[in-house]
């Protein structure tokens, strides 16, 4: 890694931000956390009889948030591979490539945390939040981002999502890819808002009313695809008439599918994707107090989802044990594991995450270097 890297790697934090995307994604991690801390217990269990309908909210509805991440991705995804909305892309499979390093090793490295401290934390609790001894096949399963599909029990309450996320990418390349083949040299600038609202049409009228599709990435892609429009239509170069159509083909298939049957995560989907669309672009300053809190939240927001499982599960083993089994005591058990996700998350961004994407990324180079002069 050159120095010049380095440099711009911590000049990156200096620069203006997507600040409102990274109030969104704050504000969705700490809903996901508070959420798995409610629901798997066992803290929660002895707090609920003091705050039963914040328990019972936060242990059911606060799981929503992650419509937050599932749009976001989308609008920056759009930015990231056809920022004008256009069919085509040169490399799919390195593509494909780089998103599948950007996410794995960082996931794998907190799977092999969690496969670690979830046996510790069984020294002191028994558990249903607990999984199994991990198995390598099931080890395996996770490094490919294939255990949902293949029928393995994650190792972390998070690690659905990120094979998700996975999925969602490898099918907007797919269809970018049969885009730009069908368009040919032809420009076709609606063919692919065209398309993503066919595929926004499908996944909400029919994979997304079947949980057995949760697996799978069309069950998702409702949400997903409303971040791509929703980023394709704040264009600025883009006539009102052509932002206001966009929209409105985004919105149509959603609020039909709200009249058929109404889904919260499906109408806070479309907010977010309203949101996007009318502040998502706009540039905010990388300094002040306020905002050094918020973007350093939005950027650790990743390493929280990753760690805040196994680090919570290890801290309800310590309370339930060592402190009194008293609703007071045990909420103080959930704000310390809430606390001590989001350091956990700071120190895995900046020791694991970050140093392990410069690796990945310089081997990922050296590799494509080789493949060049070959």
């Amino acid at each position: 890694m050159t120095a010049a890297a380095v440099v711009s790697q911590a000049d990156l934090e200096n620069r203006p931000q997507f600040g409102w995307i990274n109030v969104l994604k704050a504000g969705a991690a700490q809903l996901i956390v508070l959420h798995h801390l409610a629901f798997y217990g066992p803290m929660s269990d002895y707090v609920q009889p003091l705050w039963p309908e914040l328990m019972d909210w936060l242990g059911g509805s606060a799981r929503i948030a992650v419509q937050v991440f599932l749009v976001i991705g989308g609008f920056l995804v759009a930015k990231s591979l056809s920022p004008a909305g256009c069919p085509g892309i040169a490399t799919p499979l390195q593509a494909v490539w780089r998103r599948y390093v950007k996410l794995a090793p960082p996931f794998l490295a907190a799977t092999l945390l969690a496969a670690v401290i979830t046996p510790v934390a069984g020294i002191w609790m028994l558990h249903d939040s607990m999984s199994a001894a991990v198995t390598l096949g099931q080890l395996s399963a996770h490094a490919l981002l294939l255990h949902g599909v293949l029928g393995y029990e994650s190792l972390s309450a998070g690690a659905w999502y990120v094979a998700i996320d996975f999925q969602l990418y490898l099918l907007t390349v797919s269809m970018l890819w049969l885009g730009g083949r069908l368009a040919g040299q032809r420009r076709m600038g609606w063919l692919m808002p065209l398309a993503v609202t066919v595929g926004i049409t499908f996944s909400l009228l029919y994979f997304n009313l079947d949980a057995g599709w949760d697996n799978w990435a069309p069950y998702f892609f409702g949400s997903y695809g409303l971040g791509l429009m929703a980023w394709w239509a704040s264009d600025p170069r883009r006539k009102p008439g052509a932002m206001t159509a966009l929209m409105a083909m985004a919105a149509v298939p959603v609020l039909l599918a709200l009249a058929i049957d109404y889904r919260s995560r499906i109408a806070l989907a479309l907010i977010v994707a309203c949101a996007l669309f009318l502040f998502g672009r706009a540039r905010t300053p990388a300094q002040g107090r306020a905002w050094n809190v918020i973007n350093a939240l939005g950027r650790i927001s990743y390493a929280v989802f990753l760690v805040h499982f196994p680090v919570s599960l290890l801290v309800n083993a310590l309370f339930i044990t060592y402190v009194p089994l008293e609703p007071t005591w045990q909420a103080l058990g959930m704000l310390t594991a809430w606390g001590a996700s989001l350091v956990a998350g700071a120190a895995f961004h900046r020791w694991v995450e970050v140093p392990l994407g410069r690796v990945v990324q310089s081997l990922v180079g050296k590799a494509g270097m080789r493949t060049v002069t070959a």
